[in-house]
């Protein structure tokens, strides 16, 4: 099982910490980290910052974890995949993800209707650019070149690269079918290694589909790690759930809510989004209890944490995400240091 890391966040961008970030992905590179996912919602973007790393680093993949599709043009998504491969020695890997309404319509100033079918044309397009052919393309909510129009269809003058590998943050039924008939990878969140299969069988199912196997998406999932004392450290997770539960999309669509209620937590799922939406976020925190905390991430004594890795790989997770506690950056890296010798140590 590999590993891989996150820099940046909703909020990413506040403090202006990106250089100990950098530090940061430098070190985890000498470790053995294989990726390095750099977020995008309404903080930092996620390319700048990955162009950077790229000139710190030489071996750490280095990938969007995500680009939203309604921030860039398809083609633009596309043209900037390729710059990113050209200049890292094709170690870039193209993360997409739908993001949610709040921030599509409310950010962006775009419809949020039919986020599958968008991402779909999205992918469809750039895997056209990638292949070096003519972009034309006639779809729902895309049209190349534009109908009516005075343009044609162009090819971009920088060499198609097919090979990038695209990722998919996907989470309802549907869209997580898709990643199994089109993706290279699945960014998971909300994801339990018990109930892998409220998520995986969707992936399965859409790879067989096409003609493929489960074994053909890289399953990327994880979490927050950390050693001690288990209960000590969900606390101060709680209220990062309660938030991803409540807010993170609007109070008719959440699709974060929704796999956790697939993920055998239906009751505290709906009962914390509704004490957040109406305002009362402490108690919305205050419901969450440990065990959903510790299913969420792996946390523990030294045992705890290694059960949690095999349980991870085990339910078929070849990429574990991780995020490491601590108060300092070197904190961080001695539980990133620790958490890989009980990876290469697992039976």
């Amino acid at each position: 099982m590999k590993v891989s890391i996150g820099v940046g966040g909703a909020a990413s961008g506040g403090e202006r910490d990106f250089h100990e970030h950098v530090d940061f992905v430098v070190e985890a590179e000498k470790l053995g980290v294989d990726t390095v996912w750099t977020a995008e919602a309404w903080g930092q973007d996620a390319i700048a910052p990955l162009a950077f790393i790229a000139a710190r680093t030489e071996r750490i993949k280095l990938g969007t974890g995500i680009m939203q599709v309604s921030a860039r043009t398809p083609s633009m998504t596309a043209m900037t995949a390729l710059t990113m491969a050209a200049i890292s020695d094709d170690r870039f890997i193209l993360g997409l993800g739908a993001s949610g309404p709040q921030v599509v319509e409310g950010l962006q100033g775009r419809p949020f209707k039919a986020p599958l079918t968008r991402m779909r044309e999205t992918v469809e397009i750039v895997k056209l650019a990638f292949a070096g052919e003519k972009i034309a393309y006639d779809g729902k909510y895309h049209q190349l070149p534009l109908p009516g129009g005075e343009g044609k269809a162009l090819r971009l003058s920088q060499p198609g690269n097919p090979d990038i590998p695209i990722y998919l943050a996907t989470l309802g039924p549907k869209a997580l079918e898709y990643t199994g008939e089109a993706a290279d990878g699945w960014l998971g969140t909300s994801f339990t290694p018990e109930h892998a299969s409220a998520h995986l069988d969707y992936i399965e199912a859409g790879a067989k589909r096409a003609g493929r196997s489960l074994a053909d998406v890289n399953i990327q999932a994880g979490g927050t790690i950390g050693f001690g004392d288990p209960a000590e450290l969900a606390a101060p997770l709680k209220r990062g759930l309660a938030f991803t539960l409540g807010a993170m999309g609007s109070a008719k669509t959440n699709f974060y809510n929704d796999a956790y209620k697939r993920g055998g937590w239906d009751e505290i799922a709906r009962e914390s989004q509704s004490l957040w939406v109406s305002g009362k976020r402490n108690e919305a925190v205050d419901i969450i209890p440990d065990e959903m905390i510790l299913q969420s991430n792996l946390l523990g004594d030294e045992g705890m944490v290694r059960d949690r890795l095999r349980a991870y790989r085990d339910a078929g997770v070849e990429t574990c995400r991780l995020s490491p506690m601590g108060r300092s950056m070197d904190e961080r890296l001695e539980v990133l240091g620790r958490a890989i010798d009980l990876i290469n140590g697992l039976d």
